[in-house]
């Protein structure tokens, strides 16, 4: 048959697609997330927790031997090429290396826009490993490693992914989608640090303090403490980085996605290419 009959039909895929094993330590993993923040807020006072309220940040350290386990899952049943993985090593070092730039003033991290970009082309799966090891590169970088570091990882790799997460993202394109990652990267730099804030809040001195977590003080009561703490400590912060997470995905939204599209197609994100006859058979 004439090579000119042919078709050519591409399927498109996601670049880390998340499999059984992902799900469930991404599940995992979350749920323990979860609960080592919310625990202030639902523990009774009479609780054993609350008296090794000091000790629980180192053991709240081994989310981070989840969050290996999630990325470890996440890459094997991928089938990541490797342009994939030297993609997935330079976005993550490009990432790391945006972080401290601006993070001593007022919170202004241009890194968030490069991971709601990231999220937004490659993928929720992707974007949750991505988000993930940039946080862990950037920790060494900047000599940040400590008891919070497995929480930022988990907070970045759930930012990231939820950017894969938005509607539409093989068909929206232009000014819409832009708007629509501004809007999100807005949030979810908010979502942030309020995460952040509640993974430090419960270890808070609470001699006479009123925004620190008081086992007596109830649901009701914690919450408003928390919301105080936020307000006083973080707002500032959590304000700049998602202000400048807007400004950067406006300008420079529409370039940063074209290279990331175009390197995608480069890394053979791609399903292989099936080649289809004028009958509609593949060949």
């Amino acid at each position: 048959m004439s090579p000119g009959r042919l078709r050519v039909r591409v399927r498109r895929v996601r670049a880390v697609r998340l499999g059984p094993r992902s799900v469930a330590a991404l599940v995992l993993v979350s749920a323990v997330g979860l609960a080592s923040i919310a625990w202030p807020f639902l523990a009774p006072p009479e609780a054993a927790v609350n008296a090794h309220a000091q000790d629980a940040p180192w053991l709240f350290a081994g989310v981070l031997v989840l969050l290996v386990a999630v990325v470890a899952a996440t890459i094997s049943e991928s089938g990541l090429g490797p342009k994939a993985v030297a993609m997935l090593g330079v976005l993550a070092a490009t990432g790391a290396a945006l972080r401290p730039l601006g993070a001593g003033t007022a919170g202004l991290e241009p890194m968030f826009f490069l991971m709601v970009l990231s999220g937004r082309v490659l993928g929720p799966g992707f974007g949750f490993v991505l988000g993930s090891v940039t946080m862990f590169a950037s920790a060494l970088l900047t000599g940040g490693v400590g008891p919070w570091m497995p929480f930022q990882m988990l907070s970045m790799g759930w930012f990231t992914m939820g950017a894969g997460l938005l509607p539409f993202p093989d068909r929206l394109r232009g000014r819409t989608e832009l708007v629509l990652l501004a809007g999100y990267g807005f949030l979810a730099a908010f979502a942030y640090g309020v995460f952040m804030n509640a993974a430090g809040w419960p270890f808070l001195n609470p001699d006479g303090s009123d925004i620190a977590p008081d086992p007596d003080a109830g649901l009701a009561g914690n919450l408003a403490r928390f919301t105080a703490y936020c307000l006083a400590t973080s707002l500032g912060w959590d304000t700049g980085r998602a202000v400048m997470t807007v400004v950067l995905t406006l300008a420079l939204g529409t370039p940063v996605l074209k290279a990331l599209r175009r390197a995608t197609r480069r890394a053979a994100f791609e399903a292989p290419v099936a080649f289809e006859t004028p009958t509609g058979k593949t060949g």
